[in-house]
C-alpha cells in the first residue's frame, strides 16, 4: 500500500512538472492551471517525501522560490519572460507541498520523545 501511494506522489510531481512547464509557455496565467498544480502540490506533501527527505525537499522548494523573476532580463524571443512563468508556476506546485512538509516537521520536533 505504501509504495502504491509512494507512486500516485511521483505521478502527481511528473504531471504537474509537465504541466507547469506547458501552462507556462501557452497559459501563464490561467486560474483553473494554478488551481490543479496546487491540489497537485498537496498530494506531494502527503505522499511523496520521506523524513529523510524533508530537508533536501525544503531546501530545494527555498531555492525555487528565491530564483524567482532572475529570468527576466533575458529579453531574445521572449525566452526570459516564459522561463520566469514556467518557474513560477514550478513554485505553485511546490509550495503547498512545502508548507504540508514543514509543518509535519514540525509536529515531529515538537511531539514529545517516546522514552
Amino acid at each position: 500500500m505504501k509504495k502504491g501511494l509512494g507512486m500516485i506522489g511521483f505521478l502527481a510531481f511528473l504531471i504537474g512538472i509537465i504541466l507547469a512547464i506547458v501552462a507556462g509557455i501557452f497559459w501563464p496565467e490561467n486560474t483553473l492551471v494554478l488551481l490543479i498544480l496546487l491540489i497537485l502540490g498537496i498530494i506531494i506533501g502527503f505522499l511523496n517525501v520521506s523524513d529523510k527527505e524533508t530537508i533536501p525537499f525544503l531546501i530545494a522548494t527555498i531555492a525555487l522560490i528565491v530564483v524567482g523573476g532572475v529570468f527576466a532580463p533575458i529579453t531574445a524571443l521572449r525566452i526570459g519572460e516564459i522561463l520566469d512563468q514556467i518557474l513560477r508556476l514550478v513554485a505553485a506546485l511546490m509550495a503547498p507541498a512545502a508548507v504540508i512538509i514543514a509543518v509535519k516537521s514540525l509536529y515531529t520536533l515538537a511531539k514529545p520523545d517516546e522514552r
